[in-house]
């Protein structure tokens, strides 16, 4: 039987998948995948292994990976952590249009995603099990949609027009909003920089003046390759500013 918390969460989820499944972004994006609706299965467990308490920390990453999330309906979801490490897989469907260059092939994808292999690597270095990780914190994205240009390639939300993003901007705070309610967090730490101004964003519209509410933000490193710093001594710098912020001893 799953907790209160992560039947709300699931709610949170749910409602944000089928909103922003409304929403249009051509020309300017060819494809679309929604990994919240077609990898609900494995999305819903992982909300049962991660979101079952209240947090000290959420970690937030901007929009799915094609290799990851958009695979295993998993946070940055490198398929043989979430696999071999969470313990998580399930059957994954189909988006309602796939591009060639973009299969979904759930967990029997073959490509692994750099930056939750990355992620999820430092969490198991530093706490071995799931359950000790997720005792305090817990780990999402933004925005839920994956988007590709008509070569197949990746689109990150602020890649959009701003007249396609606004309408989607508002979901995700919303839902950024309800997660934090939900889980009350002292912490809600973007991965990087994109992620952090929408934070901040969410707690002055949302949570300006609250105490029941308040929490502190900060930003990470993005594990991406496509960043330099990234490839040398990721995780030593994530460490470091996470330890000079109080966050971790």
């Amino acid at each position: 039987m799953i907790s209160k918390i992560t039947a709300e969460l699931q709610k949170i989820s749910s409602a944000l998948a089928e909103e922003c499944d409304k929403l249009r972004f051509s020309p300017y994006a060819a494809e679309v995948y929604n990994p919240l609706i077609y990898a609900a299965g494995p999305h819903k467990q992982y909300l049962a292994l991660a979101g079952n308490t209240p947090k000290k920390i959420i970690f937030l990453g901007m929009n799915p990976g094609p290799w990851g999330m958009a695979q295993t309906g998993v946070p940055f979801g490198e398929i043989d952590a979430v696999r071999d490490w969470l313990g998580i897989e399930a059957a994954v469907e189909k988006p309602k249009r796939e591009h060639p260059k973009r299969p979904i092939e759930g967990f029997a994808c073959a490509r692994s995603e750099v930056s939750g292999r990355r992620l999820w690597g430092l969490f198991r270095g530093r706490f071995g099990t799931p359950a000790g990780f997720f005792r305090d914190h817990f780990v999402a994205n933004y925005c839920p949609l994956v988007f590709m240009d008509t070569g197949g390639a990746n689109l990150t939300p602020d890649k959009l027009p701003a007249s396609k993003t606004a309408p989607l901007f508002r979901l995700c705070d919303r839902a950024l909003a309800d997660t934090i309610r939900l889980l009350k967090p002292e912490w809600v730490i973007g991965i990087g920089g994109f992620a952090k101004k929408r934070i901040d964003r969410v707690r002055e519209e949302y949570f300006n003046g609250s105490v029941k509410h308040d929490f502190s933000t900060a930003q990470i490193l993005h594990p991406s390759p496509a960043s330099p710093k990234a490839n040398s001594g990721w995780d030593r710098e994530v460490i470091k500013t996470l330890n000079e912020l109080g966050v971790w001893d």
